[in-house]
C-alpha cells in the first residue's frame, strides 16, 4: 500500500500549466512539515515537492498561495531521470485530495494579506455599535 497524509504549509506559490489531450491542469508546489521532534542543530522542518492534476490542480490555483496550511492526501512517486549523463534521484507526492487545514483569516495572518476583520472569541464578525438600524435581518 502506497498512502501519504501530511499537513504543511506552502513554501512558495504553486506553478501550474495547462496540457496533454484535455488540456488538464498540472501544479507543483512544496509543502513544509514541521517535524514533530527534533535535537539541536536539526531542520525543525521537511520540504516535500507536490503534484495535482486536473480539478484539484485547478483548485490549487484558484485558492492556495505561498503560506496556505494544507492536509494533503497521495501517493508517494519516484521522480528519477537522467540529466547530462548523471542518475537524479527524487520523490514527489501525487495527491489524491487537497483540503485547508486552517481558517482564511488565520492563513491570511501567517502569509502577510490583508488586514484580518475583528472577530469575537467564536469566531463571528464584530459589529460595530450603532449598526443594529441598518441590518437587513434584525
Amino acid at each position: 500500500m502506497n498512502l501519504v497524509v501530511m499537513m504543511g504549509r506552502l513554501t512558495r506559490d504553486p506553478e501550474v500549466r495547462y496540457g496533454g489531450a484535455n488540456n488538464t491542469a498540472v501544479a507543483r508546489y512544496n509543502i513544509a512539515v514541521d517535524r514533530r521532534f527534533h535535537r539541536d542543530g536539526e531542520p525543525e522542518a521537511d520540504f516535500f515537492n507536490v503534484v495535482s492534476f486536473g480539478k484539484q490542480g485547478e483548485f490549487v490555483e484558484k485558492y492556495l498561495h505561498k503560506g496556505t496550511k494544507v492536509v494533503i492526501k497521495g501517493e508517494l512517486h519516484n521522480d528519477n531521470y537522467e540529466k547530462d549523463g548523471q542518475k537524479i534521484y527524487g520523490n514527489e507526492i501525487v495527491t489524491d485530495s487537497v483540503e485547508f487545514a486552517e481558517s482564511k483569516n488565520a492563513s491570511q495572518n501567517n502569509s502577510g494579506g490583508d488586514t484580518p476583520v475583528p472577530t469575537t472569541d467564536d469566531g463571528f464578525m464584530n459589529i460595530p455599535e450603532g449598526m443594529d438600524e441598518e441590518l437587513p435581518f434584525a
